[in-house]
């Protein structure tokens, strides 16, 4: 018997295949859902409308400080991307270097500990020595005003200060206008795209500082899991046929680029395309994008630490702790 599943994710190139029905997941009669921005997923999730979603780290991770954490996760990350790209500054704030950010306003998306957040306040600690507090911290919308999430846990360590943005402010105008002097943010300042010579990146060579940061970590970090309530995650059988799902969608998506590259990608719009492809090919090898625990674990507990020491998770969580027991060994 087949048993009902309610799935969530974003559409990437490496979902689709789940989504349009090409990959099945054995043993499930499962229909799956999309939304325009995947911050309506991880609401929807956390209101308990799924069975198998796409959630961000630090929302699944806040969910273990309540009294019953409700979610496992999936060593699946259908999301992951190197932030130093996603830190901008104004450029009359005197910033040059991760260190003059002390004492200075940061603006941040979404809410204090947004998993590009959690990944570049730690890397800032690790190597850098900027700590959170040595900081003064506003919380919004990049482009367009967000309100508090409050359908999730907002904790704010004590020391720090944070405020939301007044209603009807956006992050990246505050930035421009020089009212914060720094910003962390998954979304790019339409301002900086449009040409501002008031915003710039305060890693102008990211593409460069990034390459260095995995040479030198092995770390491409990850921004989200899937998740499920813990009492599905009993069922072995069914999250393996999940985990091997979303594996076989995955290899779909790469397998088309080991393929293109034959025909130096002919079908991809962007021009030296296959130049790129190659030096990422080179760098992150023939699984660029590694799903199971065993290519994560690292990836995994640098987030758990970084998480708890920026105080948005009360104790220092293992991989063994979130991940689903049965799919430890992947």
């Amino acid at each position: 018997m087949s048993t009902d599943l309610r799935v969530a994710a974003y559409t990437y190139e490496h979902t689709e295949a789940l989504l349009d029905g090409r990959v099945p997941i054995d043993g499930a009669n499962a229909t799956f859902e999309t939304a325009s921005l995947v911050s309506d997923i991880f609401r929807r999730t956390a209101e308990g409308h799924y069975d198998v979603a796409e959630y961000g780290l630090t929302y699944f991770l806040r969910t273990f400080d309540l009294e019953e954490s409700p979610f496992l996760a999936l060593p699946i990350f259908p999301n992951r991307n190197f932030r130093h790209s996603a830190v901008f500054v104004n450029t009359g704030a005197g910033i040059e270097k991760p260190q003059d950010l002390a004492g200075k306003t940061i603006g941040e998306f979404a809410m204090f500990g947004h998993d590009p957040g959690v990944w570049m306040k730690g890397i800032f600690s690790d190597e850098y020595g900027l700590r959170p507090d040595r900081s003064r911290w506003v919380i919004g919308g990049t482009n367009h005003p967000v309100p508090a999430f409050d359908w999730i846990p907002q904790p704010v360590p004590e020391g720090v200060d944070v405020r939301h943005a007044a209603e009807g402010e956006t992050l990246g105008a505050m930035l421009e206008s020089g009212e914060i002097d720094a910003l962390i943010s998954v979304d790019v300042p339409r301002s900086l795209i449009d040409g501002s010579p008031k915003i710039a990146r305060l890693f102008p060579a990211y593409e460069t500082v990034e390459r260095d940061y995995y040479r030198r970590t092995g770390i491409f970090p990850a921004m989200h899991v899937v998740a499920v309530p813990r009492e599905l995650a009993q069922q072995a059988d069914l999250m393996a046929s999940v985990y091997r799902a979303f594996c076989e969608a995955k290899e779909i998506a790469q397998q088309k680029y080991r393929h293109g590259a034959i025909k130096q990608h002919m079908e991809v719009v962007t021009p030296w395309f296959s130049s790129l492809f190659e030096q990422n090919r080179a760098l992150l090898g023939e699984d660029w994008w590694p799903y199971g625990l065993g290519a994560n674990r690292k990836v995994l507990d640098t987030f758990l630490r970084y998480h708890h020491e920026q105080g948005l998770s009360k104790s220092l969580l293992t991989s063994e702790d979130i991940i689903v027991p049965s799919l430890l060994d992947t």
